[in-house]
């Protein structure tokens, strides 16, 4: 009599399929949540410390103005850095109707300046700037800080 042996089932194999589908939605979920630095910095600043900083949410209605030092070192004047452009403060109000252009209807409305200035600015320059973002009705303007210690 012969006694037959039963054959162990096998582990099915696995399915490789849906692979590419998932590894394709991790690097578009990683291309959308980071974050590059779109404008490069030709402006040395250093800022100033605070106590009570609130941070402040990346948006596209927001325009950030560098305030400090030519990068360069050719002159040892402030220069003010709007996007990726070295401007002036009469050319300014001109700037920010290009920008607000740009927008929609809905960032229009939530327009927002970042002034990121050197903490030995003269005050002077600030207030010049100032009085050109009222003149181009920008009344939302914020003060880059760090946290002091």
């Amino acid at each position: 009599m012969k006694i037959r042996r039963r054959k162990r089932p096998q582990m099915p194999m696995l399915n490789t399929s849906s692979l590419p589908d998932l590894i394709f939605t991790i690097l578009f979920f990683f291309m959308i949540v980071t974050q590059m630095r779109s404008v490069p910095v030709k402006v040395k600043y250093q800022k100033p410390a605070g106590t009570e900083i609130t941070k402040l949410m990346k948006s596209p209605s927001v325009i950030y103005i560098y305030i400090g030092k030519a990068i360069d070192g050719k002159s040892n004047e402030t220069v003010i850095q709007a996007d990726d452009k070295i401007i002036t403060v009469s050319q300014l109000p001109a700037f920010i109707d290009n920008r607000r252009a740009q927008l929609s209807v809905s960032d229009r409305r939530n327009l927002k300046v970042s002034i990121q200035a050197d903490k030995s600015t003269d005050m002077g320059i600030i207030i010049d700037i100032k009085k050109a973002l009222r003149k181009a009705k920008v009344y939302n303007i914020s003060y880059s800080a760090t946290k002091k210690k």
